[in-house]
C-alpha cells in the first residue's frame, strides 16, 4: 500500500494477530494496512464506550500541558478550535472556564462544518492524528485554517527503535491507525511549511510562519 501521509511506498513492518503494520520509506510512518479499517459505524460505537468526564482530575491532568501551553502563547482574545473534541471535551471545557474562546468540531460527535471555514490562532488537536485515516488531507486542511503565526498542539504516543511494536498497548485500539516517530513529525514539518516543531514527550507543537 502507498503510505496515506506522503504517497510513498511502505513496507510490511509487522503482523501481529492477523493485522499488517506497513513501515513508511519515506517519512517513517507506522500504518495499519487499510483492509484493517473499521467501518464508520464500528469506529463511531468503539468512541461511544470512551468515558470522558470533564471534571476527572486525571482526565484533567492529562492535558494541562496543551492548557498550559495555549495560556502561556495567547490570550483569551485570540480564537481556537478543538479538532477532534468528541463528545466531551476537557480541554474545550478548561478553557471555557478560563474565559477563552474556542470552537469545537468532531467528526462524528460534533460535525460542525462551519468551524472548518474560519481561521484560528491556535488549533489543538489531542489525541486525534493517530485516527487519521488520511493524514495528508488532514494535515493540509489544519495548516490551511490556522492563521499566520498560528500554532497546532497535538498530542499522540511516539514510536521509536526502544519500543518492541509487538507489545506495545498504543496499537492495540482498533481505531488507531497512523504512528508517528519524531522523523515523521519533521516529514510534516517541511512538507506543510511550518516554521517551527517542537517535541516534548508526546506533546507536539508546529508552528506556522
Amino acid at each position: 500500500m502507498r503510505c496515506t501521509l506522503c504517497n510513498s511506498e511502505t513496507i510490511l513492518y509487522s503482523e501481529i494477530q492477523n493485522k499488517k503494520y506497513c513501515k513508511c520509506t519515506t517519512c517513517d510512518g507506522i500504518l495499519l494496512h487499510t483492509s484493517h479499517f473499521l467501518s464508520v459505524v464500528a469506529e463511531k460505537e468503539r468512541y461511544e464506550l470512551h468515558q470522558n468526564d470533564v471534571t476527572d482530575s486525571g482526565y484533567q491532568n492529562f492535558v494541562y500541558p496543551i492548557i498550559e501551553q495555549v495560556q502561556n502563547d495567547y490570550s483569551s482574545n485570540h480564537k481556537g478550535l478543538d479538532f477532534g473534541s468528541g463528545s466531551n471535551s476537557v480541554i474545550t471545557y478548561l478553557l471555557n472556564n478560563n474565559k477563552y474562546h474556542i470552537s469545537t468540531y468532531d467528526p462524528f460527535f460534533d460535525i460542525n462544518d462551519d468551524a472548518l471555514k474560519k481561521k484560528y490562532d491556535y488549533i489543538v488537536c489531542c489525541e486525534v492524528m493517530e485516527h487519521f485515516y488520511s493524514p495528508s488531507k488532514e494535515f493540509k486542511l489544519l495548516h490551511s485554517i490556522l492563521l499566520p503565526n498560528g500554532a497546532l498542539y497535538c498530542k499522540t504516543n511516539l514510536y521509536d527503535s526502544s519500543i518492541d511494536f509487538k507489545t506495545w498497548w498504543y496499537k492495540n485500539d482498533t481505531t488507531h491507525v497512523f504512528f508517528y516517530s519524531s522523523k515523521t513529525l519533521h516529514w510534516i514539518k517541511e512538507k506543510f511549511q511550518f516554521k517551527s516543531l517542537e517535541i516534548t514527550d508526546n506533546f507536539i507543537v508546529l508552528r506556522k510562519e
